[in-house]
């Protein structure tokens, strides 16, 4: 039985989640349809600029991303702390970005206070409002509603674009945030679209190399702009704030990754095990475990990554009884 989105993204527990959604009656999100002939690789821009444009207004940060032919994946951070913290007038105003807002709201937002007749009104508004702008459900909601819309007029076509609703993966420590994050960037690679991370269109690790060559000077003129969009960044291993970025330094992010998809495009497991990257050093895992779970993540696990115990704690909260991938989880967390 399909179990409640409600129970499997649970904030609390883990604010890493690996979400992916998928066309359905063979509709392409871009590249060349052999069936009719036409290119739809411009519908992968539509995607990307989505993301932008909800990561500035949701209180959700992007780890990382990849679009492609058919399906797209993410995988997203919640910011609870933000999120409690914003004032009903930033919640109004970011509301407003997405959807026609209540009068009364508008109302407040024009004139900087309301009745005392519709201030309780008022108040259950921006608390149902702040609640959704720190929900990834409503996230991806607003993503795939006006990814539909646009390909179905341009199809000249009504009716369902997506699968159904997104597949949804809680990411419970630093390796399952990490073996995910290294998945979804080796998409294209995987998929033989591309041969270099440097080529791999439309994904977050293009986008990261591209910003770490830009001089840090021109990186810093946007930052104030309210529309500017930042991937959640790398803070270094020695960085203990978990609200702050990712655990790792990028430096090693790179070279584990650049190793990790030349063993996939060479079909050589393990190979360079004289110079693992550091961030392998320092979890404890082997190559070929490593290996293994960046070419075949969305295979070992199903709603839930990491630690066994602490998968078998989650699944029980959700109320399952059974839970997949142990075997892959020990090799991920060795004793």
């Amino acid at each position: 039985m399909t179990i409640s989105r409600r129970k499997l993204i649970e904030p609390q527990i883990t604010p890493f989640y690996h979400v992916i959604n998928r066309c359905v009656r063979r509709a392409y999100l871009c590249g060349d349809d052999p069936y009719n002939g036409k290119n739809y690789h411009h519908r992968r821009g539509w995607i990307v600029n989505k993301i932008k444009q909800l990561a500035t207004i949701f209180c959700i940060d992007v780890c990382a991303y990849a679009v492609m032919s058919n399906h797209y994946h993410l995988v997203l951070k919640i910011d609870i702390e933000q999120q409690q913290k914003l004032t009903s007038k930033a919640v109004i105003s970011r509301w407003l970005q997405l959807f026609n807002g209540h009068p009364i709201a508008v109302d407040f937002l024009k004139e900087g206070q309301v009745g005392t007749d519709k201030q309780q009104a008022l108040s259950n508004l921006v608390k149902e409002w702040q609640q959704r702008l720190g929900s990834i459900s409503w996230f991806m909601r607003c993503l795939n509603e006006e990814i539909a819309r646009k390909a179905n007029k341009e199809d000249q076509c009504k009716g369902a674009f997506w699968e159904g609703r997104f597949k949804s993966q809680a990411l419970l420590d630093e390796q399952a945030l990490l073996s995910c994050m290294m998945y979804v960037d080796l998409n294209p690679i995987r998929a033989g679209v591309t041969q270099s991370l440097e080529q791999s269109d439309f994904t977050s690790i293009k986008q990261r190399i591209r910003e770490y060559r830009q001089p840090k000077t021109s990186a810093k003129q946007p930052s104030s702009h309210k529309m500017h969009f930042q991937l959640l960044p790398f803070v270094g291993a020695e960085h203990q704030a978990k609200t702050a970025g990712i655990n790792f330094a990028f430096s090693d992010y790179l070279e584990l990754i650049d190793w990790t998809g030349r063993c996939i495009r060479n079909d050589k497991k393990g190979f360079i095990a004289s110079n693992q990257p550091k961030i392998l050093q320092q979890l404890g895992i082997t190559p070929d475990a490593w290996f293994e779970h960046s070419e075949q993540f969305m295979e070992q696990y199903a709603n839930v990554s990491g630690k066994w115990s602490r998968m078998c704690a989650f699944k029980q909260h959700v109320g399952g009884h059974w839970c997949k991938g142990k075997a892959a989880s020990h090799q991920l967390h060795p004793k």
